[in-house]
């Protein structure tokens, strides 16, 4: 039914960075109505029907409440959105411009994204 389901948030796991910043994310309030899903420990290759695994382990993915797959920047606006905490600045990057330069940013960190696994590995 639309709109029935819960936001669902695909993440890496494997990565230490990127479980440091789900956890941050999990302790704020709101977050037990999100369902949270660790992409690294599918046993098949794709963690729901049309997202495989490799592709939840490069970019950021979430399931809306209703059932369309999100990725990248505009995923991170609607964690954003759902959370209370951060509800104001999720709207402001689900609009236009704001969405296309957190795209853009967004891009630009899964550039250096392994220079920082390999550092928060380091640290862990």
């Amino acid at each position: 039914m639309r709109g029935s389901r819960n936001l669902t948030v695909f993440y890496d796991g494997s990565c230490p960075l990127c479980a440091r910043e789900i956890a941050f994310y999990k302790r704020r309030k709101g977050s037990e109505k999100i369902d949270w899903l660790d992409a690294s420990r599918s046993k098949s290759s794709e963690v729901v029907p049309g997202l495989t695994k490799d592709k939840a382990l490069a970019r950021f993915h979430i399931r809306s409440t209703d059932g369309e797959l999100v990725s990248g920047g505009a995923a991170f606006a609607y964690l954003w959105a759902a959370l209370p905490s951060f509800k104001f600045i999720g709207r402001i990057f689900q609009a236009q411009p704001f969405s296309s330069c957190l795209e853009g940013g967004y891009r630009v960190f899964l550039k250096i994204r392994p220079l920082l696994q390999t550092f928060f590995q380091k640290r862990a």
